[in-house]
C-alpha cells in the first residue's frame, strides 16, 4: 500500500507535537515549501524562523536556541546542508553537544533532473566521519514518525535524511522503533539484504520478486546508520549465502562500506555486492531513472541475487 512521502509524515507529525510545547522550534533555509512546513508556519508562526539561502547562519541560529533550551529542528535542503554547512555542524553542534536535529530534505537524488549539484549522495559518509551526531534514515512513514517523536526530547545532535517520493507500507504492528536498532522487515536463510531509506521499498520488492522463485531472503531496514545495529547485522548474515547492501548515497562512506568493514573485521566471509552510486560523474534523470541505471530496479537486485547465490 502507498503512503504519504516521509517528508509529509514529517511535517505533519512536528506540528502536531509543537502544538503541544511552544519550545520545538524549525529553521528553515528558504525551504518552508519544499519541507511541507506551510501549514507549520500558518498555525504557529512565533515556532519557525526563516533564515533565507544561509545554510551556514541556520546551523549557527540552531546552536544558539539550543543552547538556551529550545528543542530545534534545522530543515534545508540535504545537499547544501551538510556540504556549505559542514563546519558549522562538526563545530557548532557535534562537538559543542548541542542536542538539534537537522533534517536533509530532497536527499540521495531526489531532486532528478537538476543533476549532480543538487545530489545529496556524500551526506551520510562526511557526517559518519563527524565524532558527536547520529544518523537516521527512515524507510516509509512508520519509521519517519517515530524518530520524529523520538527527536523532540533526543539529547544528542542528530541528523535525519528525507526522500520526496510516496512510500509504501512496510511495518506491520509488531514492529518497535529504537534510534540505533535496525528493524528486520523479511526473515530467510538464503540472502541477506541491508537497505536504508527510500530504497528499502525497491528491496522489498526484490524480496518478493525472489519469493516467487523459492529464494527466501533477510531484509533489514537499517534506519540507523549511526550508532550502527552491529549485534543485529552479524545475526541476520551469520546463516546467509551472501549479503547485498542498497543505499541512495555514493558506495564510498556509506552503509555498503560499513557492513563490509564490520564482516571483514568479524571474519565473516560471504559473497557480497554493495549497490549505490559509484566514483564517476552521474548519469542525469528522475530519481528512478537514476536507481534503476544503477542497477537498484527491484528486477535487477533479484538478478544480482540469484548470481551472488549461484
Amino acid at each position: 500500500m502507498i503512503e504519504k512521502a516521509n517528508l509529509e509524515i514529517f511535517a505533519e507529525t512536528l506540528l502536531e507535537l509543537a502544538k503541544k510545547d511552544k519550545n520545538i522550534i524549525v529553521v528553515t533555509s528558504d525551504s518552508r515549501g519544499s519541507g511541507k512546513l506551510t501549514n507549520f508556519g500558518k498555525a504557529l508562526p512565533d515556532q519557525i524562523i526563516e533564515v533565507g539561502i544561509a545554510e551556514q547562519n541556520l546551523v549557527g541560529i540552531c546552536a544558539g536556541l539550543s543552547a538556551v533550551g529550545k528543542k530545534v529542528f534545522g530543515v534545508s535542503p540535504a545537499s547544501f546542508l551538510t556540504a556549505r554547512s559542514l563546519e558549522q555542524i562538526k563545530n557548532d553542534i557535534a562537538y559543542s553537544d548541542h542536542p538539534v536535529t537537522l533534517v536533509g530534505i530532497s536527499a540521495g537524488v531526489s531532486y532528478g533532473q537538476l543533476g549532480s549539484t543538487h545530489h545529496s549522495i556524500h551526506d551520510i559518509a562526511v557526517l559518519r566521519a563527524v565524532n558527536n551526531i547520529d544518523i537516521v534514515v527512515p524507510a516509509d512513514n512508520f519509521e519517519t514518525k517515530e524518530v520524529i517523536k523520538s527527536a523532540v526530547n533526543y539529547k544528542h545532535p542528530l541528523f535525519i535524511r528525507f526522500g520526496k517520493k510516496p512510500m509504501m507500507k512496510l511495518h506491520n504492528g509488531n514492529h518497535n522503533f529504537i534510534i540505533g536498532k535496525a528493524i528486520k522487515l523479511k526473515s530467510g536463510n538464503d540472502l541477506a539484504i541491508i537497505s536504508t531509506g527510500e530504497t528499502v521499498q525497491r528491496a522489498f520488492k526484490a524480496c518478493e520478486i525472489l519469493e516467487k522463485l523459492n529464494i527466501n531472503s533477510t531484509l533489514i531496514s537499517m534506519h540507523t546508520i549511526k550508532p550502527f545495529d552491529k549485534d543485529l547485522f552479524i545475526n541476520s548474515i551469520t546463516n546467509s549465502k551472501g549479503v547485498i547492501t542498497i543505499e541512495e548515497h555514493s558506495i564510498s562512506g556509506g552503509l555498503g562500506e560499513k557492513c563490509a568493514s564490520i564482516m571483514l573485521e568479524n571474519n565473516i566471509q560471504l559473497p557480497f555486492k554493495m549497490l549505490g552510486f559509484p566514483d564517476e560523474y552521474m548519469v542525469n534523470g528522475s530519481q528512478k531513472d537514476v536507481l534503476d541505471y544503477y542497477k537498484m530496479s527491484p528486477e535487477k537486485i533479484a538478478e544480482i541475487a540469484q548470481v551472488i547465490l549461484k
